[in-house]
């Protein structure tokens, strides 16, 4: 089974559940307490609105969401005119939020490494198929907006 064939979401709980056992089993350092700890309520809840937005905007120009169907339509335009990937993004905002509501050390580890699984695994397959589609407006695009941000 190929890892592209288990969607971004279940590989964000994956993350999420592994940061939890880390903190609990392994937790390091801790380097936030308490009222600082509650500071990770602003990312967590910015990655929340991003990808609500996100998933709205795909919704609204009726294309794809899922990583493994071909678009019908390169948005470029709100958040996607901030940046190339909003719900990556906002995955990790959600996990950065919870690793900060966590305090301890090691729950970035799970968030480093869902970044690089995220881009290796998804995002350049995804900007290769994207390219393949929509040609000079896709490399236009990808001229004006960051991958992440």
């Amino acid at each position: 089974m190929k890892a592209r064939n288990i969607t971004p979401p279940v590989y964000l709980l994956l993350a999420i559940a592994a940061m939890v056992l880390l903190h609990f089993l392994f937790p390091g350092i801790k380097f936030i307490v308490f009222p600082w700890k509650l500071l990770g309520v602003l990312p967590l809840a910015i990655g929340i609105i991003i990808n609500l937005i996100a998933d709205k905007t795909f919704k609204e120009h009726t294309t794809t969401v899922k990583p493994l169907e071909a678009s019908t339509l390169l948005i470029t335009t709100g958040v996607f005119g901030i940046t190339r990937n909003p719900m990556y993004l906002g995955f990790v905002l959600i996990l950065l939020g919870i690793a900060i509501l966590q305090g301890s050390l090691t729950p970035y580890v799970i968030v480093l490494v869902f970044v690089i699984f995220i881009d290796i695994v998804f995002i350049k397959y995804e900007e290769k198929k994207l390219e393949g589609t929509f040609g000079q407006a896709w490399l236009e695009y990808r001229k004006k907006v960051r991958r992440w941000i």
